[in-house]
């Protein structure tokens, strides 16, 4: 009979808390997934969570470092994730997020992961969200 697997909830230091009952990232076993980052910088004590810029350049460079820190966290680097969902809240910002995005992966040096990008309604302020999900090991 196999031992149980249980699911430990990740959250880095400095990360702002979530709006409701959910964690940054959770892992089971092997997998770990990351809940949906945004571009919210450091939390500080007393202060809401703001993105760190007007710009979806500042908001997805730091969505996608707020992604990692959850993955290294948990374990995991961008080697192994498999899957990543990006939201974008306007259709017309598909070609420079892509540019940020290749930028961002350049050095990657295994194959990237599989992405589906969807365009949603966000809180006011923020133009990008990104979840992924890791396989360890």
């Amino acid at each position: 009979m196999s031992e149980k697997l249980h699911k430990t909830a990740i959250t880095p230091a400095g990360h702002t808390t979530p709006p409701a009952k959910f964690s940054h990232g959770v892992k089971k076993g092997n997998i770990l997934q990351v809940a949906g980052q945004v571009g919210f910088g450091p939390a500080v004590p007393g202060q809401a969570p703001a993105p760190v810029g007007p710009t979806l350049r500042e908001q997805s460079l730091q969505t996608l470092r707020n992604v990692q820190a959850v993955l290294e966290e948990g374990g995991a680097s961008w080697e192994d994730v498999m899957m990543m969902r990006i939201y974008l809240t306007d259709t017309s910002h598909f070609a420079e997020f892509n540019a940020v995005y290749d930028a961002f992966f350049a050095d990657l040096k295994e194959a990237p992961s599989a992405r589906t990008t969807v365009y949603v309604g966000l809180p006011a302020g923020l133009l990008v969200e990104i979840d992924a999900l890791a396989v360890l090991g």
